[in-house]
């Protein structure tokens, strides 16, 4: 049998009853319907980078996928279409990208996991997101048991968000994406890679200096797969950054850092007769704004240190980032979730908010 812990990056987690790995583009389809036929449990698997599974392990089939191949289509207005197989590491993929002279992927390096789950999460990292390059996944649903190729717009993308995650289930067998034939990136659209290549935002540099000032940001926070880091042992992030109505982020202190996630109002033209009217009234908007708020800076201020950890656990906050919490070597997944819990309970007696988790959890709460 094989267990989760040699299997996910934070290296804990029981024992899978069956597992099955496959190699083959062609064959992934059929090897998952014949698990779902079965009527059995299943679960994909792709690097492991954002999934905790419990020490019970997992009584069901793991499918690993490991399929390969990328496909560049020209386009005829200096555009490419890469289509990359479920399987392809997702920072390789990137690496490949900027290799290629291909803009739009290059501040996602680093990420850790597979290309097949990266529409599931909408990753996002430095101001990009997935769904800024996405065209397409190619899906092979669950419950119909057809394969289909759905558009970006059709996946109901969002912070760390997708159709899939809330609920639609399936594997991702592809997906396509629309990069740019260019040796400079896209605008520059985070303050601290802007810092860091030395630049203003909206900027653009060169991608290979981009995506390796990325590299070198998430290193410095352990966010870097590496066997000499023991503080890459984790997830990456546990908790999203969680929005919350414009109102709430009011009644916080006013160091907290926010981001406004609704576009900017129009200005309002009024005839000179009727402004008198408007004195002393709210400007107009949006009757609840919507505000993103730093998960990092609430487990800060909450009182939890970097490196903390619970009397006794091999579960620890990250050395270098509040937002990891990391196998300091032995540790059990409960003590990961113990851990979480502890973060969890500690922000929501401070401030008010719930924590939520970004991997996925199989066989634990939080």
């Amino acid at each position: 049998m094989t267990a989760f812990s040699e299997l996910t990056t934070t290296r804990v987690g029981g024992e899978a009853r069956e597992f099955i790995e496959v190699t083959d583009p062609e064959a992934l389809p059929g090897v998952m319907l014949d698990v779902w036929s079965s009527g059995e449990p299943w679960l994909v698997l792709g690097g492991g980078s954002n999934l905790l599974v419990g020490d019970d392990g997992f009584d069901g089939t793991v499918v690993r996928v490991l399929t390969k191949g990328i496909r560049q289509t020209d386009a005829a207005d200096d555009t490419v279409v890469l289509r990359a197989e479920a399987g392809e590491s997702w920072d390789a993929l990137v690496a490949h990208t900027v290799e290629a002279g291909l803009a739009g992927l290059e501040a996602l390096a680093g990420i850790p996991g597979s290309v097949g789950a990266s529409p599931i999460q909408n990753i996002g990292a430095y101001g990009a997101e997935l769904s800024h390059t996405l065209v397409s996944i190619d899906f092979l649903d669950y419950l119909t048991g057809e394969r289909s190729s759905i558009l970006a717009a059709e996946l109901d993308l969002g912070y760390r968000m997708s159709a899939m995650k809330k609920g639609r289930q399936g594997v991702v067998l592809a997906v396509e994406l629309r990069l740019k034939r260019s040796e400079l990136s896209e605008p520059i659209g985070y303050a601290q890679l802007a810092s860091a290549l030395g630049t203003e935002l909206g900027d653009r540099r060169p991608i290979r200096e981009v995506r390796e000032a990325v590299l070198r940001l998430r290193a410095s926070k352990g966010m870097v797969l590496s066997d000499s880091d023991p503080d890459s042992v984790s997830t990456g992030s546990f908790f999203t950054n969680p929005i919350v109505t414009g109102g709430f982020a009011a009644s916080l202190p006013a160091d907290a850092p926010r981001w406004s996630l609704d576009p900017e109002p129009e200005d309002t033209i009024v005839p000179l007769e009727q402004a008198q009217l408007l004195d002393g009234l709210p400007p107009a908007g949006p009757a609840e704004s919507r505000v993103k708020l730093s998960a990092a800076w609430l487990i800060e201020r909450a009182g939890i240190r970097r490196g903390f950890s619970l009397p006794g656990s091999r579960a620890a906050i990250s050395s270098k980032h509040t937002l990891a919490i990391v196998n300091t070597g032995g540790a059990r997944a409960e003590e990961i979730a113990e851990l979480a819990r502890f973060v969890q309970t500690r922000v929501l007696a401070e401030f008010g908010v719930v924590l939520q988790p970004e991997p996925v959890l199989v066989g634990l709460e939080l």
